[in-house]
């Protein structure tokens, strides 16, 4: 594995200044693109999965966070309130009380659960300068981020729906797990009371349903409630948590959480985290270092590379240029052509432009493996490349109804 501290910054994907801050890296273009690239994906699997996406404030106030729990048990980790206004607010460590809030805005029926809100959102930790490192640890986060709200016969199928589209996500990305662990409360540890052996059974239960062999780590639960964490390792070999399903009974109580059921009486829903990638920042810096920047095709930054061999055949790399919508494509005419070649060695299709190609109206594909395939029309060695970068959607995921959300209250 490569350490993505080093090979990020060489290859233009991220850096950091001291004016900026520790712990607060910046994207250049070619990062940016990957972070978009797998923000889409994301929003794309869990649209498929029968999820509503929602946008919700960086901000909130402290009292949000003691009713949460998070001021009390989790201040440490927490940025120190602002005062505007004759209020306290707070740059959120997690999201998940705002989604809590975004369920109660509305009232709800048992024949709408579960009720499926993801996000992909900002949050902020106040890390210790110590632990910072490229993008696994930072401060600002971009979490993917989703909370499901059912009863508490779906919680298990659920759970276990969750830990499916997460395995899925990984093999899209060619990320692989280190190991699953199912993180329980230990002695002495900051925890909220509440039915913890019933959530933690049915997490096992999902594990021991899935097959996978999985560790019970005792003081690794959130305060909230146990959860199952997805493992990596990186290029030195530290162990950190990627993706992560959790159970929680405590914020829908505190919360005041409620849906009506077939009964017509009040019940109290049960709260499930999920996190496909867990953050951004920490997911791509698990990309870099499993593929040393050879991004899988519809990920990387540049997806065919033009190489005109002299400034005559610019005018058709230009035209070719301009037929690419659906292809993240560049020109790249200075140096030599040996030079450029060995330049755009991560780019998965690069294609070196003659006077025979232009004459015949042809394009070479050369590949990232170093295979030259033979020269073929445009438009079809462009479909070839648009075939090759197209999405990995899952083929036996069936489109899943998505969640419904119900009209604002009449006034």
């Amino acid at each position: 594995m490569h350490d993505h501290r080093k090979l990020g910054r060489e290859l233009g994907l991220f850096d950091t200044d001291p004016l900026i801050g520790a712990g607060l890296p910046y994207w250049l273009p070619d990062g940016a693109i990957v972070r978009h690239s797998l923000e889409e994906y994301v929003r794309g699997l869990e649209r498929r999965a029968g999820y509503r996406h929602v946008h919700s404030p960086v901000l909130g106030k402290r009292e949000l966070y003691e009713i949460s729990g998070h001021w009390s048990l989790y201040h440490d980790d927490m940025y120190p309130p602002m005062d505007v206004g004759g209020e306290q607010l707070v740059l959120r460590p997690s999201l998940c009380p705002h989604h809590a809030l975004i369920y109660r805005s509305r009232g709800h029926s048992y024949r709408e659960l579960p009720l499926r809100i993801a996000e992909l959102g900002g949050m902020y930790r106040a890390e210790l300068s110590g632990v910072l490192g490229g993008l696994s640890r930072v401060r600002a986060i971009q979490l993917n981020d989703a909370h499901i709200f059912c009863t508490l016969d779906q919680v298990e199928a659920e759970a276990a729906a969750a830990l499916s589209l997460i395995r899925q996500a990984y093999d899209a990305l060619g990320i692989s797990v280190a190991r699953y662990r199912l993180s329980l409360p230990g002695a002495g540890g900051k925890y909220v009371a509440g039915d913890w052996d019933r959530a933690a059974g049915i997490l096992r239960s999902v594990l021991d349903d899935s097959g996978l062999d999985y560790d019970a780590a005792e003081g690794e639960a959130a305060f909230y409630g146990p959860k199952i964490d997805v493992q990596i390792t990186d290029s030195a070999g530290r162990e950190s948590s990627l993706s992560t399903v959790q159970v929680d009974f405590h914020q829908p109580e505190q919360f005041g959480l409620e849906y009506v059921g077939p009964d017509a009486a009040k019940h109290r829903p049960v709260m499930l985290h999920r996190s496909i990638v867990g953050s951004v920042e920490r997911a791509v810096a698990q990309l870099i270092e499993v593929h040393g920047g050879a991004f899988p095709a519809w990920l990387a930054p540049v997806q065919l590379r033009l190489l005109p061999v002299s400034e005559a055949e610019l005018p058709y790399a230009r035209e070719i240029l301009d037929r690419c919508e659906d292809v993240r494509a560049e020109i790249a005419a200075q140096g030599s052509l040996g030079a450029r070649i060995r330049e755009g060695r991560l780019v998965p299709y690069q294609a070196v432009i003659g006077p025979q190609e232009v004459a015949a109206e042809q394009l070479s594909l050369r590949q990232r493996d170093g295979r030259r395939l033979d020269a073929e029309p445009a438009d079809e060695a462009l479909a070839r490349v648009q075939a090759a970068i197209r999405v990995p959607w899952p083929r036996s995921a069936s489109r899943a109804p998505a969640s419904s959300f119900p009209a604002p209250p009449s006034r």
